[in-house]
């Protein structure tokens, strides 16, 4: 009987594709079910790792969605605009994707929809940082939220492709209504309903129901999109299972790998990238983490990027091992970008470095506010 291995491609075999080639040579994306073209418009979502991929579809002169506009300072950096293409911030969990859709178009209300800092200020609970200076009180939060499901919703109706970074099963979920929070209460604000808030590690079973409901919803309003899937291949910055953080990462990536899997083989038009593989493979060495071994470093960004580009991207030329990225080239991500760019001056050179910063609402969870 003949071996059903011998006649399987190099990309089968782990000494052809893996170790006996360099580090920056390893490609572990076989195809690509669809391309990207100038012409689309793409939308992207989910955790800090996401936004390498804005700015690197922006930067190649792709039409990257911005729907929620922002005013000319410097300080709109810091209040959450362009980092997305709607005031969002991050989206860790997969249930809070879809809790997002849902309020958007008013098929969802929760009953805690303000938190509330130390110094007074009023924050929308479901995106409590992109605000920095906060609300002046519920009125306002109200008012801004609903500019903002103006911009979600057109988001989803316009986008052409979307792009979502999986990035934690761990959430904090009401128990009222079952709301979901990006962050717990507590670290950044106070809900009026504290004791109704509990910890939820989401299984693989509810977040495939949740993701099935979201493509569903999804293309019930743009039936012709198409979704990207990643896993971010940051680690946990803290747990709050009574287990070690490595422990609780191990899970978290495998269940949201197996989600992004079955979500790819099930539907049509949805894909998996693996920036995650592509990162925190072992051929790498450890080398694409920073010190810290959560945060990526630069090189890996641009192996993940070019890769992104040479396979999903039409009409761009990513073969060179050393084309520059986003990671070396950050850009303005909102509305009018070319001509604020064209302003000059230091205010422009200050924007620039901020856009370079990767904004993580996760982050908070390990800072001592005592101190």
């Amino acid at each position: 009987m003949k071996n059903p291995y011998s006649g399987k491609p190099d990309y089968a075999f782990w000494k052809r594709s893996v170790s006996s080639l360099g580090i920056s040579e390893v490609d572990p994306v076989v195809s690509a079910p669809f391309l990207i073209n100038l012409g689309d418009k793409i939308a992207t979502a989910g955790s800090c790792f996401a936004q390498h991929i804005s700015r690197t579809l922006t930067s190649e002169g792709y039409d990257y969605l911005v729907t929620e506009s922002a005013p000319r300072s410097i300080a709109a950096v810091d209040d959450g605009y362009g980092v997305f293409p709607a005031r969002f911030g991050n989206i860790y969990t997969v249930r809070q994707l879809l809790q997002l859709f849902l309020r958007a178009y008013g098929l969802f209300h929760p009953v805690d929809s303000v938190w509330w800092r130390a110094d007074g200020r009023a924050v929308d609970p479901f995106r409590p940082r992109v605000q920095e200076s906060g609300f002046a009180g519920r009125e306002e939060v109200e008012s801004d939220r609903i500019e903002h499901f103006k911009a979600v919703r057109e988001m989803f109706e316009r986008a052409n492709v979307f792009v979502f970074t999986l990035g934690l099963t761990e959430g904090w979920v009401s128990d009222i209504d079952g709301a979901v929070f990006p962050i717990a209460p507590g670290v950044v604000a106070n809900p009026d309903i504290g004791d109704s808030i509990s910890f939820r590690n989401f299984t693989v079973r509810e977040m495939e129901e949740d993701l099935t409901k979201f493509i569903s919803l999804l293309r019930g309003v743009n039936p012709a999109i198409k979704i990207i899937l990643t896993v971010s291949p940051v680690a946990l910055v803290a747990t709050y299972e009574a287990r070690h953080v490595l422990v609780s990462t191990c899970y978290s990536k495998s269940a949201l790998r197996v989600v992004a899997e079955d979500a790819s083989r099930g539907h049509s038009n949805v894909a998996y990238f693996p920036s995650y593989e592509i990162i925190t493979g072992a051929y790498a060495r450890s080398s694409y983490f920073e010190d810290d071994l959560r945060e990526v470093r630069p090189e890996g960004v641009t192996h993940v990027m070019r890769l992104f580009k040479r396979h999903y991207l039409a009409g761009t030329d990513a073969m060179d091992s050393g084309a520059e990225t986003p990671a070396a080239r950050p850009v303005d991500l909102r509305p009018d970008h070319t001509a604020r760019r064209a302003e000059g001056g230091a205010s422009t050179a200050e924007h620039m470095k901020q856009l370079q910063k990767i904004i993580c609402d996760e982050e908070v969870l390990d800072q001592d506010f005592g101190s």
